[in-house]
């Protein structure tokens, strides 16, 4: 029987199981596939610890990349031994997953099944970001919070190729020169120097075209005095924890400004904008442009480990557990 991690009650990642489960059947649209890597995300944590809701049992994870094993009766384009990647799926922590067969995306030949699995969701969600959220221009100033994690990096390099300034927040030196690697142009420790005041000082007083926030509590407030007039807020996550009720007003205050709490299935509302955003992830991959950071790699057994790694904030670029 194949093995998976199975979450049957809600709490921290001591709550993440290998277990073994009932061996899985593609329906008509669907593919069956040995999962390669599996990529571990902060949706993942949330929906683990019950900050989202999810129905239990369940078996975690969104995003994998591996090899077709089987194909239902209506899927065509798609064939055994195909190699194909994913950033909406679900059940993702396993030895096989089954999943839509309109959501597996080929992997291209100069993409290994590792980069497949950490470049989707992170890079899908660094792109709607910077193409569509706030789409980028040139000569813009942006400000990227946890530029060295798995969607900050990505984030830095994407804004960078569209002509951006980019300010980076990290909390060490190592995470620091890897923001700096990645091209952040400004990076600010926020353990020892106040983001807002360096932020305003690198900007002149002007203010940022946009703040990319995936962290949420401990920078929501300052983010708000940092982005110029009529800057947008995008806030994609809440590593700190989530964002109180505040007054709208604050907006105003702060410059008639914008705040947008997006959602990547809101960003590929439609076969022809999936197929584009992935497209250009792995066609920059291909090319170079865009160079990808596993940060770490865990058995499938150990998931506790490496959720208690990315909460506890020890870890840079992607994380991935192996089957």
């Amino acid at each position: 029987m194949p093995k998976a991690i199975v979450v049957t009650e809600n709490g921290g990642p001591e709550v993440l199981a290998l277990a073994e489960v009932d061996a899985k059947t593609p329906g008509p649209d669907e593919v069956l596939v040995r999962v390669a890597a599996a990529g571990v995300n902060y949706i993942d944590t949330y929906q683990r610890s019950g900050a989202y809701k999810v129905p239990l049992p369940f078996v975690p994870g969104k995003e994998g990349a591996g090899t077709v094993e089987a194909v239902g009766s209506s899927v065509t384009g798609i064939a055994v031994g195909d190699r194909v990647a994913w950033a909406q799926g679900n059940d993702s922590y396993a030895e096989q997953v089954v999943l839509p067969a309109a959501w597996a995306a080929p992997v291209p030949a100069g993409v290994n099944d590792h980069d497949a699995a950490a470049a989707l969701l992170q890079g899908l969600t660094a792109h709607y970001l910077v193409a569509s959220t706030y789409p980028v221009q040139e000569g813009d100033t942006v400000l990227v919070h946890a530029a060295a994690g798995g969607v900050g990096l990505l984030l830095v390099q994407l804004a960078k190729a569209r002509g951006a300034r980019v300010i980076g927040t990290v909390s060490t030196g190592e995470k620091e020169q890897l923001a700096r690697e990645a091209g952040a142009d400004e990076v600010i420790r926020y353990t020892s120097e106040d983001f807002v005041a360096r932020t305003k000082e690198i900007t002149d007083g002007a203010g940022v075209a946009a703040v990319y926030d995936g962290v949420g509590a401990s920078t929501f407030d300052g983010d708000l005095q940092v982005l110029r007039q009529r800057g947008v807020l995008a806030l994609f996550g809440a590593s700190s924890g989530p964002v109180g009720p505040f007054d709208p007003q604050r907006l105003n205050a702060a410059g008639s400004v914008f705040l947008t709490r997006p959602t990547l299935a809101h960003y590929l509302a439609t076969p022809e904008e999936n197929a584009w955003r992935i497209g250009e992830i792995f066609d920059a991959i291909v090319a170079g442009a865009l160079k990808l950071r596993i940060g770490g790699q865990y058995p499938l057994a150990d998931a506790r480990t490496a959720h208690e790694d990315l909460e506890g904030r020890r870890t840079t670029g992607k994380l991935l557990l192996i089957p």
